[in-house]
């Protein structure tokens, strides 16, 4: 893998307004969260984990080599940078231009990083470009094992590799596998994937922003650990 050309992405997305889908929708909702025992409230504010009630609002990605990256934020006007990395490049646009912008810059990488991607991010991404008419330029779920993989789009998902393809029981989250290594927690600085539809709300898209570049940075030293221990 040393002479590949490597991208660390990770997403962050927010829930469509509850009363904005229609009334069938909402009843299923309710009726599940009524069968499993769930809050009805705390129900609502998970529909952006799903790209069929959600959407996606901010994409990262950083090359690990070059420590340069980009990320894609919601929004209709640029954004200062003060206070990102000054390696990292902010664009905005529409959800769909947001799409359109991350598949594109990924066209001439081969090796792609994430935290649970195959999980969660790649297929919300697929989802939702084609809700969005955008066509994807590489195929991140081609096969779960490595060695299966396209060689052109290789997914090192490290959720899967560090629980060894799901042989440890337990996952956990990336909090856990962070501190666990001594690297630093995204939220260590007080944010949490849960806050993203709030800020998004709020206007607070800097802080989107800052949140998925802790994201990044994170799996990329968690990325490392495992190439030099784990990977051999």
């Amino acid at each position: 893998m040393s002479n590949s050309q490597k991208l660390v992405f990770d997403i962050e997305t927010i829930g469509r307004e509850f009363k904005d889908l229609d009334k069938t929708s909402q009843e299923y909702i309710q009726i599940n969260a009524e069968k499993y025992g769930r809050d009805f409230e705390e129900e609502k504010e998970r529909l952006g984990f799903s790209p069929l009630t959600g959407e996606v609002v901010a994409i990262g990605m950083l090359n690990p080599n070059s420590n340069k990256g980009a990320i894609y934020l919601r929004g209709d006007k640029p954004l200062a940078e003060a206070g990102l990395d000054e390696n990292i490049i902010l664009e905005t646009g529409t959800e769909k231009e947001v799409l359109e912008k991350f598949w594109q810059a990924i066209k001439n990488y081969n090796t792609f990083i994430s935290f649970n991607g195959r999980g969660f991010d790649v297929p919300f991404l697929m989802v939702r470009s084609a809700i969005l008419g955008v066509v994807p330029t590489k195929n991140l779920m081609s096969n779960r094992y490595l060695s299966s993989q396209k060689y052109d789009a290789l997914h090192i998902d490290l959720l899967d590799q560090l629980t060894f393809y799901g042989a440890v029981p337990r996952k956990f989250n990336m909090h856990f596998w962070t501190k666990a290594f001594g690297i630093k927690s995204p939220k260590e600085d007080g944010v949490t994937g849960d806050d993203v539809g709030r800020l998004f709300k709020e206007g607070k898209t800097m802080e989107i922003a800052q949140y998925n570049l802790g994201d990044l940075k994170a799996t990329q030293e968690l990325y490392e650990k495992w190439e030099k221990y784990i990977n051999v």
